[in-house]
């Protein structure tokens, strides 16, 4: 699709992500052991047939930039790219990125330098499947200045996103941003039996939009203080141009929370998940790192994922997500968890890494007991260890640990000394 350029937005600080996005940005999380929230939407777009594509990154980018340089190359005779857009201070601008509907207004003369007849425009933390062709293909066929995907939820959900209220023929009327649960009668939508059985009567914006050329710089143009897709941008089109809905009704998650990160990922362990990520028509595409396969001495496995080079020793593991190159010892036991790996093994010696930071020895102790945890890279847990949260507690700090919704965060390159209780 030689006609469409399009943007993935990097996101904000990402505070409620913290401390996964102590060291990194949002769309560099890592997702199912052994990719990142990022390779979600450029694989959407690759199986689409997209090829040209820029991320706009502000806060902590540093691994993103590298994951995406070493992924993402296309060969010479596709014309694709995977550009990155830092947020840079001109003579024009001084700020950053106000909002998302900034971060395009301000990248606005590197997309100027293609041409295209509709602009795509994505979040960089969301997990789900789409084939952006018969988006592309709803939005030309209803003749729309601007389409935006929607998805059907409850009243329940309603209450965190923004709401549109459509007419005939998909046409968006009415948008309201979070409206509290006392406010949603009316605005109830047009849906499939399917959705009004479920109960899933409000369609809420997946934050995916279609903008025909020039139709967003002209809104830019005439509210120069409009930060913000969602609150300003869209809202203030629908009464003078043609703004429609694109029904969604597959699985889609807003990767906004430590308790969604949690659950989507232990979602994809399931015997049969809502998102598959075993489709060979649309695989997830990321880093090749020419890894060993995993290997298990002994281990008594359920429900879980395991990624390459991971090595578990006469282990219990079960609902749970393992990364790249983890290491677990004898006796330990590990569930309902997801542990994104290490950078490294942990019997490379320091001058050998790539990576000079992080522990000696990255894994899980023997006899360590892991549970409702999730563990980011590079951590030691050590012998005997116990991170399960007994205790209930809903929200805490600590130096070396963080709790957050009941679940137990360890950041990046964290040493659990052996015999720790959390």
């Amino acid at each position: 699709m030689d006609d469409v350029i399009c943007v993935i937005l990097g996101g904000g600080a990402g505070s409620r992500l913290f401390p996964l996005t102590m060291h990194r940005c949002k769309p560099a999380v890592p997702l199912a052991g052994k990719y990142r929230l990022i390779d979600i939407p450029i694989s959407n777009c690759i199986n689409s047939n997209i090829h040209r594509m820029f991320v706009l990154t502000q806060y902590n980018s540093a691994s993103l930039n590298r994951h995406i340089s070493t992924t993402y190359s296309f060969d010479r005779f596709r014309r694709g790219f995977v550009n990155i857009l830092a947020a840079e201070q001109t003579a024009a601008s001084k700020d950053w990125f106000q909002g998302t509907a900034d971060a395009v207004r301000q990248s606005g003369k590197h997309l100027d330098s293609y041409s295209y007849r509709h602009l795509l425009v994505l979040s960089g933390d969301q997990l789900y499947s789409m084939n952006y062709a018969k988006l592309l293909a709803h939005h030309e066929q209803a003749e729309a200045d601007i389409t935006v995907a929607t998805i059907p939820v409850t009243a329940g959900q309603a209450p965190a996103l923004g709401i549109l209220s459509t007419g005939s023929n998909w046409r968006i009327n009415g948008f309201h941003e979070k409206p509290p649960a006392d406010k949603l009668d009316g605005l109830e939508s047009n849906v499939s039996p399917a959705m009004q059985q479920a109960g899933r009567v409000y369609l809420a914006s997946m934050g995916i939009y279609v903008f025909r050329q020039g139709v967003l710089q002209e809104l830019l143009d005439a509210s120069p203080d409009a930060h913000d897709f969602g609150k300003q941008i869209i809202p203030s089109a629908i009464d003078d141009m043609r703004v429609v809905s694109y029904p969604f009704s597959g699985y889609w998650s807003d990767i906004g929370t430590i308790r969604s990160f949690y659950e989507a990922n232990l979602m994809l362990a399931k015997d049969h998940p809502d998102f598959d990520m075993f489709n060979a028509r649309a695989p997830l595409y990321s880093n090749a790192r020419m890894l060993a396969p995993a290997k298990f001495q002994s281990a008594r496995i359920s429900r879980s994922i395991i990624a390459e080079a991971s090595a578990i020793e006469n282990a219990e593991i079960s609902n749970s997500v393992i990364g790249l190159r983890t290491v677990i010892g004898r006796d330990a036991v590990v569930r309902n968890s997801v542990l994104m790996g290490a950078d490294y093994y942990p019997w490379t010696k320091r001058h050998e890494r790539e990576i000079a930071t992080g522990p000696d020895h990255p894994g899980v102790g023997a006899g360590a007991h892991v549970e409702n945890a999730i563990v980011d890279r590079n951590v030691c847990i050590g012998e005997g260890c116990t991170i399960a949260n007994q205790s209930g507690v809903r929200e805490a700090d600590s130096d070396n640990y963080f709790i957050r919704d009941g679940i137990v965060v360890i950041p990046k390159n964290v040493t659990i000394p052996a015999g720790t209780i959390i």
